[in-house]
């Protein structure tokens, strides 16, 4: 009925109930009707009777909760999806002729009347529609090849899909692999390929290991792989350069395996962004130039951080601790050790080691020798300049005079007590790329779990809502909601916490192991704690550091107030600039403090960006970054087709791999699918009955008639 296939009523309670009750119901007006002052005919007490039941029913309808099931069933038609790459590469001359096969696959489509269950699409840098009379929007310009962007978009079809084709070089530069996104759609996936899979007599920058933040005036290295075809014994100059200015240069002789590493030592002079690039000299007879290339960012930090390690008092946690900051090379370690009132272990200046630290290390302080005018220059220090710290328990700690630094803290204490709980660490598997946890042990968590004893304050310890909890108390082995380590971040706010005393007893223990885990947990917290936060109240960043020439540059910004709530009314703008050339990028909020807009040039090289967010005609704040356009074509790079990625995506989704020369083979595939591929979808919608105000408005409309007409005929 009405193409339905089912439809059911239910209620909340058994339905018998509700006959019952209805016959009881009526039985009852009945009953009530039989006689009536004055007496009226049969027919108006009839009437009267009807009203009212149907006037009860409702009520009781609605109290048994209805609800009404509809089952419809739809003819699903099955549909192909096409996904043709658009990218540059298909322009590579290889002799193959990339950009007419695609066109060609398109036609043969037309020809095999295919068109009518097929649908386009076109992908590189993002996926869109195409339309069988729109084929000239096929002009394979795009800067990336993003393969991740195919099953996305396939995510957010709802149709019956038959099988998905994607016709491609196979060569990813975008994005990440969607191998396993592709196999959990469980829809098969045909690839043609497009290109020649014969390697190619060439030289290429493979890849650069380096180090993505290191120190001024310090050495580090930056290995380039090289790889060749058909070039051994060679000799080929690869050169460092930074910020486009000759850095360093080697003269190698191309190794007969194909792949060897040169290594550079690169000592920046200053600190900030810069960009490096590794390039190996042209070699006659190559069949591109465009990888010979490899260009990189890194960050560099000013070359000594500043390290003052404040201590309440003498203990082997201060000097365990010191002994760790010491060891790097890249630290100015400075203390002020407290042993009585106002006498302390050096004899320095003080506040000029407050003013000018960079991070602050809290052990055992404050003690209840620790003056009010140190503590307060403390808290100003970290509370009002944001300077980062990071503290331990440790022994002589004065928990009363720690709440002077409590809105700072990253946890409450209470209900304090001289006692103290003997606790081991209890770290999650969640946790185990945690960059403070990391150490040379063949198991990470397991070296931090089985850890010797420490000693924290047997108070209640809390950790605040801001707060990650790295780890948690183990006491006797059983788990306790208590925290040990926690990292706290908030806004431009840094700081990391060890609750407890006696953390020296980590490092004898892990010594005699050969781990270096103590130590890498005092220097990774202080890297990590001297690194900027991301999360300011105005922030800029582009998606990526290096754009193809004519791809999208796309802008990201943040917007909060001063209470890190986020702002969406906010005008953001930016500025971008390369040489003499100068642009404005207005962003767009798309909610929830989020800011996004795009930028696009023709012209290739280096560009730096300004943004600037302004309220009211308020300034927010700015920001700033660079980019890189086009100075490597990472489209042309590879130009061997991928064939064996291509063949691994197919075979793992129950689909096939062609060739360009035997792809003619899938269209009767493809017909064969789309002929068993229809499918019946049996739509079921339930209806709330008993929420619906029109039968509650029904059934007053009928107890209203009955007064009515009650009234009419003088009816008491």
């Amino acid at each position: 009925m009405f193409n339905f296939e089912k439809i059911s009523l239910g209620f909340s309670f058994p339905s018998v109930f509700f006959f019952i009750l209805i016959l009881a119901l009526a039985a009852y007006v009945i009953y009530v009707y039989r006689y009536t002052v004055p007496a009226i005919p049969k027919g108006k007490r009839i009437f009267l009777i009807v009203l009212r039941s149907l006037a009860l029913a409702l009520l009781l309808f609605v109290i048994f909760e209805p609800i009404l099931t509809l089952a419809k069933k739809r003819i699903l038609e099955p549909v192909n999806l096409i996904f043709l790459d658009n990218s540059r590469s298909i322009q590579i001359n290889d002799g193959t002729n990339r950009s007419q096969t695609v066109k060609d696959f398109v036609k043969g489509l037309k020809d095999n009347n295919l068109s009518g269950n097929t649908e386009l699409y076109t992908f590189g840098s993002a996926a869109s529609g195409l339309s069988y009379d729109s084929l000239k929007k096929l002009n394979f310009n795009e800067g990336s090849t993003n393969f991740s962007r195919i099953f996305s978009t396939i995510s957010k079809i709802n149709r019956n899909i038959s099988s998905v084709v994607i016709v491609s070089d196979g060569v990813i530069t975008d994005g990440s692999d969607p191998l396993q996104t592709a196999i959990r759609q469980n829809i098969p996936v045909f690839t043609v390929g497009v290109g020649d899979s014969t390697a190619r007599n060439d030289v290429e920058v493979k890849n650069v290991l380096y180090n993505e933040m290191i120190y001024a005036q310090t050495p580090t290295s930056v290995v380039a792989s090289i790889s060749n075809t058909g070039f051994s014994n060679k000799n080929v100059n690869v050169s460092l350069y930074e910020n486009n200015t000759f850095a360093a240069q080697k003269n190698i002789s191309l190794s007969p395996d194909g792949i060897q590493n040169v290594d550079f030592t690169y000592t920046p002079k200053g600190s900030g962004e810069k960009k490096l690039s590794v390039v190996v000299s042209n070699t006659p007879g190559e069949f591109t130039y465009a990888n010979n290339k490899k260009v990189f960012f890194i960050n560099v930090l000013s070359n000594k951080v500043k390290v003052l390690v404040i201590a309440g008092s003498p203990s082997p946690d201060v000097s365990f601790i010191k002994n760790s900051l010491r060891a790097d090379n890249n630290l100015s370690v400075n203390s002020i050790t407290q042993y009585a009132p106002d006498k302390f272990v050096e004899k320095n200046d003080r506040q000029r080691l407050l003013d000018s630290a960079n991070v602050l290390f809290l052990v055992g302080f404050p003690s209840r020798e620790t003056s009010q005018q140190l503590l307060q220059s403390v808290l100003k220090e970290i509370g009002d300049k944001d300077k980062p710290y990071f503290l331990t328990l440790s022994s002589g700690v004065d928990f009363s005079r720690l709440k002077t630094l409590q809105n700072e803290l990253s946890f409450t204490a209470n209900n304090i007590s001289g006692d103290y709980l003997e606790i081991q660490p209890d770290i999650s598997a969640s946790q185990s790329d945690n960059p403070l946890l990391q150490n040379n042990a063949s198991n990470i968590l397991d070296a931090w779990n089985n850890l010797p004893p420490v000693y924290q304050p047997n108070v209640n310890l809390q950790s605040k809502p801001e707060s990650e909890i790295i780890s948690k108390v183990k006491i006797n082995n059983v788990v306790m909601n208590r925290p040990l380590i926690l990292a706290r971040t908030l806004g431009s706010k840094k700081s990391v916490s060890v609750l407890a005393k006696d953390i020296w007893r980590w490092k004898l223990e892990t010594a005699m192991k050969n781990l270096d885990l103590f130590d890498r947990f005092i220097l990774s917290s202080t890297k990590w704690l001297n690194t900027k936060e991301d999360h300011k109240q105005f922030s800029v960043k582009t998606t990526k550091k290096l754009y193809a020439l004519g791809e999208q540059v796309e802008f990201n910004a943040q917007v909060y107030d001063q209470t890190f709530n986020p702002i969406t009314d906010a005008y953001v703008k930016v500025a971008v600039k390369s040489g003499s050339n100068s642009y404005e990028v207005n962003l767009n909020s798309i909610g929830n403090g989020l800011y996004e807009g795009t930028f696009q040039t023709n012209q290739p090289g280096d560009y730096t960006f300004t943004g600037e967010g302004y309220r009211n005609n308020n300034k927010l704040g700015t920001d700033n970054g660079s980019f890189n356009v086009g100075e490597t074509d990472i489209e042309m790079i590879n130009p061997r087709m991928n064939s064996e990625y291509l063949t691994l995506l197919s075979n793992q989704t129950n689909g096939k791999f062609f060739y360009n020369s035997n792809y003619k083979q899938l269209y009767s595939i493809l017909k064969d699918i789309t002929a068993r591929s229809s499918k019946d979808k049996i739509d079921v919608s339930s209806i709330n009955l008993w929420s619906d105000e029109w039968l509650l408005i029904i059934a007053i409309i009928i107890f209203g008639l009955e007064w009515f007409f009650r009234k009419r005929w003088g009816m008491l």
